[in-house]
Protein backbone atom coordinates (compact mmCIF):
# COMPACT_ATOMS: atom_id res chain seq x y z
CA UNK A 1 0.00 0.00 0.00
CA UNK A 2 1.43 3.39 -1.01
CA UNK A 3 1.43 6.19 1.51
CA UNK A 4 1.22 9.87 0.75
CA UNK A 5 4.52 11.68 0.77
CA UNK A 6 5.18 13.89 3.81
CA UNK A 7 7.68 16.14 2.03
CA UNK A 8 6.82 19.74 1.16
CA UNK A 9 4.95 20.02 -2.12
CA UNK A 10 7.11 20.77 -5.13
CA UNK A 11 5.54 21.18 -8.58
CA UNK A 12 7.32 19.89 -11.68
CA UNK A 13 6.10 21.33 -15.00
CA UNK A 14 6.82 19.08 -17.99
CA UNK A 15 6.50 20.71 -21.43
CA UNK A 16 5.83 18.82 -24.66
CA UNK A 17 5.32 20.20 -28.17
CA UNK A 18 6.02 23.61 -29.64
CA UNK A 19 7.30 26.98 -28.46
CA UNK A 20 3.71 28.11 -27.78
CA UNK A 21 3.55 25.41 -25.10
CA UNK A 22 6.92 26.52 -23.71
CA UNK A 23 5.47 30.01 -23.35
CA UNK A 24 2.31 28.71 -21.64
CA UNK A 25 4.38 26.66 -19.18
CA UNK A 26 6.46 29.73 -18.35
CA UNK A 27 3.31 31.76 -17.61
CA UNK A 28 2.00 28.94 -15.40
CA UNK A 29 5.29 28.78 -13.51
CA UNK A 30 5.33 32.56 -13.04
CA UNK A 31 1.85 32.42 -11.54
CA UNK A 32 2.77 29.52 -9.24
CA UNK A 33 5.90 31.29 -8.00
CA UNK A 34 3.87 34.47 -7.32
CA UNK A 35 1.59 32.35 -5.10
CA UNK A 36 4.60 31.15 -3.16
CA UNK A 37 4.72 27.69 -4.69
CA UNK A 38 7.95 25.73 -5.11
CA UNK A 39 8.05 25.12 -8.88
CA UNK A 40 10.58 23.63 -11.26
CA UNK A 41 10.73 22.77 -14.98
CA UNK A 42 11.38 19.22 -16.15
CA UNK A 43 13.04 18.21 -12.90
CA UNK A 44 15.00 15.02 -12.42
CA UNK A 45 13.06 11.95 -11.31
CA UNK A 46 11.59 12.07 -7.80
CA UNK A 47 12.60 15.69 -7.23
CA UNK A 48 8.97 16.87 -7.17
CA UNK A 49 5.83 15.20 -5.85
CA UNK A 50 3.28 17.08 -8.03
CA UNK A 51 3.51 16.98 -11.82
CA UNK A 52 1.84 19.18 -14.44
CA UNK A 53 2.18 17.80 -17.99
CA UNK A 54 1.63 20.41 -20.72
CA UNK A 55 0.71 18.23 -23.71
CA UNK A 56 0.77 18.51 -27.50
CA UNK A 57 -2.03 17.10 -29.66
CA UNK A 58 -1.02 18.32 -33.12
CA UNK A 59 -0.08 15.17 -35.03
CA UNK A 60 0.14 11.44 -34.26
CA UNK A 61 3.79 11.41 -33.12
CA UNK A 62 3.16 14.31 -30.73
CA UNK A 63 0.00 12.68 -29.37
CA UNK A 64 1.87 9.41 -28.76
CA UNK A 65 4.66 11.23 -26.91
CA UNK A 66 2.10 13.04 -24.74
CA UNK A 67 0.19 9.84 -23.89
CA UNK A 68 3.42 7.95 -23.14
CA UNK A 69 4.58 10.74 -20.84
CA UNK A 70 1.27 10.70 -18.96
CA UNK A 71 1.46 6.90 -18.58
CA UNK A 72 5.06 7.14 -17.37
CA UNK A 73 4.02 9.52 -14.58
CA UNK A 74 0.96 7.40 -13.73
CA UNK A 75 3.37 4.50 -13.25
CA UNK A 76 5.47 6.65 -10.92
CA UNK A 77 2.33 7.60 -9.02
CA UNK A 78 1.51 3.90 -8.57
CA UNK A 79 5.01 3.40 -7.16
CA UNK A 80 4.49 6.22 -4.65
CA UNK A 81 7.08 8.47 -6.29
CA UNK A 82 4.53 11.12 -7.32
CA UNK A 83 1.46 12.25 -5.34
CA UNK A 84 -0.57 14.12 -7.94
CA UNK A 85 -0.67 14.44 -11.74
CA UNK A 86 -2.39 17.23 -13.65
CA UNK A 87 -2.59 17.30 -17.45
CA UNK A 88 -3.12 20.45 -19.51
CA UNK A 89 -2.46 21.68 -23.05
CA UNK A 90 -3.62 20.73 -26.52
CA UNK A 91 -4.08 16.96 -26.14
CA UNK A 92 -6.16 17.53 -23.02
CA UNK A 93 -8.22 20.22 -24.76
CA UNK A 94 -8.92 17.98 -27.74
CA UNK A 95 -9.46 14.59 -26.09
CA UNK A 96 -10.41 15.31 -22.47
CA UNK A 97 -13.39 12.88 -22.24
CA UNK A 98 -11.36 10.06 -23.85
CA UNK A 99 -8.37 10.68 -21.59
CA UNK A 100 -10.53 10.78 -18.45
CA UNK A 101 -12.03 7.42 -19.42
CA UNK A 102 -8.78 5.73 -20.50
CA UNK A 103 -6.28 7.17 -17.99
CA UNK A 104 -8.38 7.81 -14.85
CA UNK A 105 -5.35 7.86 -12.52
CA UNK A 106 -4.60 11.44 -13.56
CA UNK A 107 -6.01 13.73 -10.86
CA UNK A 108 -7.45 16.29 -13.26
CA UNK A 109 -7.40 17.29 -16.94
CA UNK A 110 -7.47 20.92 -18.13
CA UNK A 111 -7.80 22.56 -21.56
CA UNK A 112 -5.72 25.30 -23.16
CA UNK A 113 -7.79 28.14 -21.65
CA UNK A 114 -8.18 26.70 -18.15
CA UNK A 115 -5.17 28.35 -16.47
CA UNK A 116 -7.18 29.86 -13.56
CA UNK A 117 -8.81 26.47 -12.86
CA UNK A 118 -5.45 24.66 -13.05
CA UNK A 119 -3.91 27.16 -10.62
CA UNK A 120 -6.83 26.68 -8.23
CA UNK A 121 -6.29 22.90 -8.31
CA UNK A 122 -2.64 23.55 -7.43
CA UNK A 123 -3.64 25.78 -4.51
CA UNK A 124 -2.66 29.00 -6.23
CA UNK A 125 -4.55 32.14 -7.27
CA UNK A 126 -4.59 33.57 -10.79
CA UNK A 127 -3.02 37.02 -10.49
CA UNK A 128 -4.17 39.39 -13.26
CA UNK A 129 -1.54 41.94 -12.27
CA UNK A 130 1.28 39.61 -13.39
CA UNK A 131 1.23 41.21 -16.82
CA UNK A 132 3.75 39.38 -18.97
CA UNK A 133 5.72 38.09 -15.98
CA UNK A 134 6.81 34.50 -16.29
CA UNK A 135 9.61 32.11 -15.37
CA UNK A 136 11.53 31.60 -18.60
CA UNK A 137 12.89 28.12 -19.31
CA UNK A 138 15.01 29.06 -22.35
CA UNK A 139 18.68 30.14 -22.13
CA UNK A 140 18.84 33.60 -20.54
CA UNK A 141 19.62 35.43 -23.80
CA UNK A 142 16.42 34.64 -25.71
CA UNK A 143 12.72 34.23 -24.97
CA UNK A 144 9.51 33.59 -26.86
CA UNK A 145 6.90 36.34 -27.07
CA UNK A 146 3.44 35.00 -27.93
CA UNK A 147 1.64 37.86 -29.68
CA UNK A 148 -1.66 36.08 -30.36
CA UNK A 149 -3.53 32.88 -29.65
CA UNK A 150 -5.68 30.67 -31.86
CA UNK A 151 -6.26 30.70 -35.62
CA UNK A 152 -9.07 31.63 -38.02
CA UNK A 153 -7.58 29.93 -41.10
CA UNK A 154 -9.55 27.05 -42.66
CA UNK A 155 -6.58 24.75 -43.54
CA UNK A 156 -8.01 21.30 -44.17
CA UNK A 157 -5.28 19.28 -42.42
CA UNK A 158 -4.88 21.34 -39.26
CA UNK A 159 -6.41 20.66 -35.84
CA UNK A 160 -5.05 23.81 -34.15
CA UNK A 161 -8.37 25.74 -34.23
CA UNK A 162 -9.95 22.74 -32.43
CA UNK A 163 -7.39 23.07 -29.63
CA UNK A 164 -6.58 26.77 -29.53
CA UNK A 165 -9.81 28.42 -30.67
CA UNK A 166 -10.30 31.58 -32.73
CA UNK A 167 -7.55 34.13 -33.35
CA UNK A 168 -7.07 36.62 -30.50
CA UNK A 169 -4.30 39.25 -30.60
CA UNK A 170 -2.57 40.57 -27.49
CA UNK A 171 -2.58 44.40 -27.18
CA UNK A 172 0.63 46.19 -28.20
CA UNK A 173 0.98 47.83 -24.74
CA UNK A 174 0.88 44.45 -22.98
CA UNK A 175 3.49 42.96 -25.33
CA UNK A 176 5.81 45.95 -24.95
CA UNK A 177 5.55 45.67 -21.14
CA UNK A 178 6.33 41.96 -21.37
CA UNK A 179 9.35 42.68 -23.60
CA UNK A 180 10.59 45.30 -21.12
CA UNK A 181 10.35 42.78 -18.27
CA UNK A 182 12.26 40.20 -20.31
CA UNK A 183 14.96 42.75 -21.21
CA UNK A 184 15.40 43.60 -17.51
CA UNK A 185 16.09 39.89 -16.92
CA UNK A 186 18.86 39.89 -19.54
CA UNK A 187 16.94 38.69 -22.60
CA UNK A 188 18.53 40.06 -25.79
CA UNK A 189 16.51 38.23 -28.44
CA UNK A 190 12.72 38.07 -28.77
CA UNK A 191 11.24 35.31 -30.90
CA UNK A 192 7.73 36.36 -31.89
CA UNK A 193 5.39 33.37 -32.04
CA UNK A 194 1.71 32.80 -32.78
CA UNK A 195 -0.42 30.36 -34.69
CA UNK A 196 -0.39 33.10 -37.36
CA UNK A 197 1.68 36.32 -37.15
CA UNK A 198 0.15 37.56 -40.42
CA UNK A 199 -3.28 37.99 -38.81
CA UNK A 200 -1.94 40.02 -35.87
CA UNK A 201 -4.10 43.02 -35.01
CA UNK A 202 -7.08 42.33 -37.26
CA UNK A 203 -9.34 41.68 -34.28
CA UNK A 204 -8.09 44.52 -32.05
CA UNK A 205 -7.11 47.21 -34.54
CA UNK A 206 -9.19 46.23 -37.60
CA UNK A 207 -6.02 45.97 -39.70
CA UNK A 208 -2.94 43.77 -39.98
CA UNK A 209 -0.78 45.52 -37.43
CA UNK A 210 2.44 43.50 -37.12
CA UNK A 211 4.57 46.42 -38.37
CA UNK A 212 3.26 48.78 -35.67
CA UNK A 213 3.92 46.17 -33.00
CA UNK A 214 7.49 45.77 -34.28
CA UNK A 215 8.03 49.56 -34.32
CA UNK A 216 7.17 49.58 -30.62
CA UNK A 217 9.24 46.53 -29.72
CA UNK A 218 12.43 47.83 -31.36
CA UNK A 219 12.35 50.74 -28.89
CA UNK A 220 12.72 48.39 -25.92
CA UNK A 221 16.18 48.95 -24.44
CA UNK A 222 18.29 45.80 -24.15
CA UNK A 223 16.49 43.89 -26.91
CA UNK A 224 18.94 43.52 -29.81
CA UNK A 225 17.30 40.90 -32.05
CA UNK A 226 13.64 40.35 -32.92
CA UNK A 227 12.81 37.22 -34.92
CA UNK A 228 9.55 36.37 -36.72
CA UNK A 229 8.08 32.85 -36.58
CA UNK A 230 4.96 31.30 -38.13
CA UNK A 231 3.71 33.87 -40.63
CA UNK A 232 0.93 32.65 -42.92
CA UNK A 233 1.66 33.45 -46.60
CA UNK A 234 -1.82 34.63 -47.64
CA UNK A 235 -2.34 38.33 -46.87
CA UNK A 236 1.16 38.85 -45.47
CA UNK A 237 1.59 42.56 -44.48
CA UNK A 238 4.40 43.69 -46.80
CA UNK A 239 5.11 46.84 -44.71
CA UNK A 240 6.84 44.46 -42.29
CA UNK A 241 9.55 43.88 -44.91
CA UNK A 242 10.24 47.63 -45.28
CA UNK A 243 10.70 47.80 -41.52
CA UNK A 244 12.91 44.69 -41.52
CA UNK A 245 15.17 46.27 -44.13
CA UNK A 246 15.70 49.55 -42.28
CA UNK A 247 15.59 48.39 -38.66
CA UNK A 248 18.75 46.51 -37.60
CA UNK A 249 17.10 44.94 -34.54
CA UNK A 250 14.68 42.92 -36.70
CA UNK A 251 16.51 39.83 -37.93
CA UNK A 252 16.54 39.32 -41.70
CA UNK A 253 14.69 36.07 -41.12
CA UNK A 254 11.14 34.84 -41.50
CA UNK A 255 9.45 31.52 -40.83
CA UNK A 256 6.60 31.09 -43.32
CA UNK A 257 5.07 27.60 -43.46
CA UNK A 258 4.05 26.94 -47.08
CA UNK A 259 3.08 23.23 -46.79
CA UNK A 260 2.96 22.45 -50.55
CA UNK A 261 3.11 24.07 -53.98
CA UNK A 262 1.13 21.89 -56.43
CA UNK A 263 -2.06 23.83 -57.19
CA UNK A 264 -4.51 20.97 -56.74
CA UNK A 265 -2.95 20.05 -53.36
CA UNK A 266 -3.00 23.69 -52.22
CA UNK A 267 -6.66 23.92 -53.21
CA UNK A 268 -7.59 20.76 -51.28
CA UNK A 269 -5.55 22.00 -48.31
CA UNK A 270 -7.63 25.23 -48.43
CA UNK A 271 -4.53 27.40 -48.30
CA UNK A 272 -6.03 30.27 -50.31
CA UNK A 273 -3.03 30.59 -52.61
CA UNK A 274 -1.45 29.11 -55.77
CA UNK A 275 1.91 28.07 -57.15
CA UNK A 276 2.23 31.38 -59.00
CA UNK A 277 1.21 33.58 -56.05
CA UNK A 278 3.48 31.78 -53.58
CA UNK A 279 6.47 31.90 -55.91
CA UNK A 280 5.92 35.63 -56.52
CA UNK A 281 5.60 36.26 -52.77
CA UNK A 282 9.00 34.67 -52.13
CA UNK A 283 10.55 36.70 -54.94
CA UNK A 284 9.02 39.85 -53.41
CA UNK A 285 10.50 38.91 -50.00
CA UNK A 286 13.97 38.52 -51.46
CA UNK A 287 13.70 41.71 -53.49
CA UNK A 288 12.50 43.74 -50.49
CA UNK A 289 15.13 42.37 -48.07
CA UNK A 290 18.25 41.22 -49.94
CA UNK A 291 19.95 38.44 -47.97
CA UNK A 292 16.79 37.46 -46.07
CA UNK A 293 16.69 33.91 -44.71
CA UNK A 294 13.39 32.17 -45.40
CA UNK A 295 12.46 29.14 -43.30
CA UNK A 296 9.54 26.99 -44.39
CA UNK A 297 7.87 23.68 -43.65
CA UNK A 298 6.28 21.26 -46.10
CA UNK A 299 3.83 18.36 -45.84
CA UNK A 300 4.16 15.31 -48.10
CA UNK A 301 1.69 12.46 -48.48
CA UNK A 302 -1.43 14.60 -48.22
CA UNK A 303 -4.56 12.74 -49.46
CA UNK A 304 -4.55 12.58 -53.24
CA UNK A 305 -0.92 13.75 -53.62
CA UNK A 306 0.21 12.11 -56.86
CA UNK A 307 3.72 11.38 -58.10
CA UNK A 308 3.26 14.34 -60.43
CA UNK A 309 2.34 16.63 -57.50
CA UNK A 310 5.40 15.43 -55.63
CA UNK A 311 7.65 16.05 -58.66
CA UNK A 312 6.29 19.62 -58.85
CA UNK A 313 7.12 20.08 -55.16
CA UNK A 314 10.61 18.59 -55.53
CA UNK A 315 11.49 20.74 -58.53
CA UNK A 316 10.19 23.84 -56.79
CA UNK A 317 12.30 23.17 -53.66
CA UNK A 318 15.37 22.91 -55.91
CA UNK A 319 14.43 26.12 -57.69
CA UNK A 320 13.62 28.18 -54.57
CA UNK A 321 16.74 27.18 -52.62
CA UNK A 322 15.28 27.84 -49.20
CA UNK A 323 17.85 28.72 -46.59
CA UNK A 324 15.96 26.61 -44.02
CA UNK A 325 13.38 23.88 -44.61
CA UNK A 326 11.66 21.13 -42.65
CA UNK A 327 9.43 18.40 -44.09
CA UNK A 328 6.68 16.38 -42.36
CA UNK A 329 4.61 13.42 -43.42
CA UNK A 330 0.86 14.03 -43.48
CA UNK A 331 -1.01 13.02 -40.32
CA UNK A 332 -4.72 12.13 -40.74
CA UNK A 333 -6.41 14.11 -37.94
CA UNK A 334 -10.01 13.48 -36.92
CA UNK A 335 -12.46 16.40 -37.01
CA UNK A 336 -10.38 18.21 -39.64
CA UNK A 337 -11.75 18.85 -43.13
CA UNK A 338 -9.14 16.55 -44.70
CA UNK A 339 -10.27 13.67 -42.47
CA UNK A 340 -13.20 13.27 -44.87
CA UNK A 341 -10.68 12.38 -47.60
CA UNK A 342 -9.10 8.98 -47.99
CA UNK A 343 -5.61 8.84 -46.45
CA UNK A 344 -4.45 7.11 -49.62
CA UNK A 345 -0.68 7.63 -49.71
CA UNK A 346 1.01 4.62 -48.01
CA UNK A 347 3.15 5.35 -44.95
CA UNK A 348 6.37 4.15 -46.61
CA UNK A 349 5.72 6.37 -49.65
CA UNK A 350 5.12 9.36 -47.36
CA UNK A 351 8.39 8.71 -45.54
CA UNK A 352 10.37 8.20 -48.77
CA UNK A 353 9.03 11.49 -50.12
CA UNK A 354 9.98 13.33 -46.93
CA UNK A 355 13.47 11.80 -47.09
CA UNK A 356 13.86 12.87 -50.72
CA UNK A 357 12.92 16.47 -49.90
CA UNK A 358 15.33 16.55 -46.97
CA UNK A 359 18.14 15.08 -49.10
CA UNK A 360 17.62 17.89 -51.62
CA UNK A 361 17.56 20.45 -48.81
CA UNK A 362 20.73 19.05 -47.20
CA UNK A 363 22.60 19.65 -50.48
CA UNK A 364 21.19 23.19 -50.81
CA UNK A 365 22.06 23.93 -47.18
CA UNK A 366 25.60 22.61 -47.66
CA UNK A 367 26.11 24.79 -50.75
CA UNK A 368 24.74 27.91 -49.02
CA UNK A 369 26.92 27.23 -45.96
CA UNK A 370 30.04 26.87 -48.11
CA UNK A 371 29.44 30.45 -49.27
CA UNK A 372 29.77 31.60 -45.65
CA UNK A 373 33.36 30.36 -45.28
CA UNK A 374 35.73 33.29 -44.86
CA UNK A 375 32.94 35.66 -43.82
CA UNK A 376 32.32 37.10 -40.37
CA UNK A 377 28.98 37.14 -38.55
CA UNK A 378 27.66 38.63 -35.36
CA UNK A 379 26.60 35.63 -33.28
CA UNK A 380 24.78 35.17 -29.99
CA UNK A 381 26.39 32.50 -27.80
CA UNK A 382 23.62 30.24 -26.44
CA UNK A 383 25.58 27.69 -24.42
CA UNK A 384 28.74 25.66 -23.90
CA UNK A 385 28.40 22.02 -24.91
CA UNK A 386 31.32 19.62 -24.52
CA UNK A 387 34.41 21.28 -26.00
CA UNK A 388 32.44 23.86 -27.98
CA UNK A 389 30.70 27.14 -27.46
CA UNK A 390 27.47 27.02 -29.47
CA UNK A 391 26.23 30.21 -31.11
CA UNK A 392 23.82 31.39 -33.80
CA UNK A 393 23.79 34.05 -36.49
CA UNK A 394 20.77 36.31 -37.01
CA UNK A 395 19.77 33.87 -39.76
CA UNK A 396 19.26 30.99 -37.32
CA UNK A 397 16.56 30.28 -34.78
CA UNK A 398 17.24 28.10 -31.71
CA UNK A 399 16.65 24.32 -31.90
CA UNK A 400 15.64 24.22 -35.57
CA UNK A 401 18.41 25.95 -37.56
CA UNK A 402 22.17 25.98 -38.08
CA UNK A 403 24.53 26.44 -35.17
CA UNK A 404 27.98 28.00 -35.05
CA UNK A 405 30.54 25.89 -33.17
CA UNK A 406 33.61 27.52 -31.61
CA UNK A 407 36.38 25.43 -30.05
CA UNK A 408 36.20 26.08 -26.28
CA UNK A 409 39.64 24.53 -25.69
CA UNK A 410 41.18 27.40 -27.69
CA UNK A 411 38.79 30.31 -27.16
CA UNK A 412 36.76 31.78 -24.32
CA UNK A 413 33.36 33.36 -24.96
CA UNK A 414 30.67 34.56 -22.56
CA UNK A 415 27.42 32.61 -22.79
CA UNK A 416 24.51 34.95 -23.40
CA UNK A 417 26.65 37.61 -25.08
CA UNK A 418 27.27 38.55 -28.70
CA UNK A 419 30.58 37.81 -30.44
CA UNK A 420 31.98 38.40 -33.93
CA UNK A 421 32.85 35.04 -35.46
CA UNK A 422 34.77 34.27 -38.65
CA UNK A 423 33.64 31.05 -40.36
CA UNK A 424 36.46 28.71 -41.44
CA UNK A 425 34.48 25.54 -42.25
CA UNK A 426 30.89 24.40 -42.78
CA UNK A 427 28.80 21.24 -43.06
CA UNK A 428 25.16 20.86 -44.12
CA UNK A 429 23.75 22.23 -40.87
CA UNK A 430 26.69 23.54 -38.84
CA UNK A 431 29.21 26.34 -39.18
CA UNK A 432 32.66 26.32 -37.55
CA UNK A 433 34.25 29.60 -36.52
CA UNK A 434 36.81 31.51 -34.52
CA UNK A 435 36.25 34.76 -32.62
CA UNK A 436 37.51 37.94 -34.24
CA UNK A 437 39.32 40.03 -31.66
CA UNK A 438 39.16 43.78 -32.07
Amino acid sequence: MRTKSLKKNKINVVTLGCSKNVYDSEVLMGQLKASGKDVTHEAANNEANIVVINTCGFINNAKEESVNTILDYVDRKDQGLVDKIFVTGCLSERYKPDLEAEIPDVDQYFGTTDLPLLLKALGADYKHELLGERLTTTPKNYAYLKISEGCDRPCSFCAIPLMRGKHASQPIEKLVKEAENLAKDGVKELILIAQDLTYYGLDLYKKRNLAELLENLVKVEGIEWIRLHYAFPTGFPMDVLDLMKREPKICNYIDIPLQHIADNVLKSMRRGTTYAKTTQLLKDFRAAVPGITIRTTLIVGYPGETEEDFEILKNWVQEMRFERLGCFTYSHEENTHAYLLEDDVPADVKQNRANEIMDIQAQISWELNQEKIGKTFRCIIDRKEGNNFVGRTEFDSPDVDNEVLIDATKHYLKVGEFATIEIYDASEFDLYGTPVTK
